[in-house]
């Protein structure tokens, strides 16, 4: 199932970024989850030739979504009070809607610039963070 999602993945950087799947100047960034710690899905990785850039062990520091998605959410309903579930889903989804197609692309570069910070200090760098 997870081979599925990668076989996927790989045909969107194909189709969305040609000039890196040619030279093979992307790489994923590749978290601790059991499912990719398995040996197929390394197999998998070795034999496409993916570069992977390793997550320190448990650093949420480090993740994508906390970098772009969350801060913005949680940025845009602070404050905010609701009457129920439905209100929060419905408010919280408003706010999806308006976040940037292209947000997630403008994260990348400080999260690589985090992540070589993160590993050169062995981690300590986020803890004075």
């Amino acid at each position: 199932m997870y081979i599925n999602i990668f076989n996927h993945f790989k045909g969107v950087v194909r189709r969305e970024r040609p000039e890196k799947w040619r030279t093979n100047s992307w790489f994923l960034l590749y978290d601790n989850a059991p499912a990719h710690l398995s040996v197929l899905v390394k197999d998998f990785l070795v034999k496409n030739s993916v570069t992977t850039m390793e997550h320190p062990q448990y650093c949420p520091d480090l993740a994508s979504a906390d970098f772009y998605l969350l801060f913005r959410l949680k940025s845009a309903l602070k404050g905010r009070r609701f009457c129920d579930i439905t209100d929060i889903i419905k408010n919280a989804t408003e706010e999806l809607k308006r976040l940037s197609q292209n947000g997630f692309q403008e994260c990348f570069p400080h999260i690589h610039s985090r992540w070589y910070k993160f590993i050169t200090t062995q981690g300590t760098i986020l803890k004075e963070m």
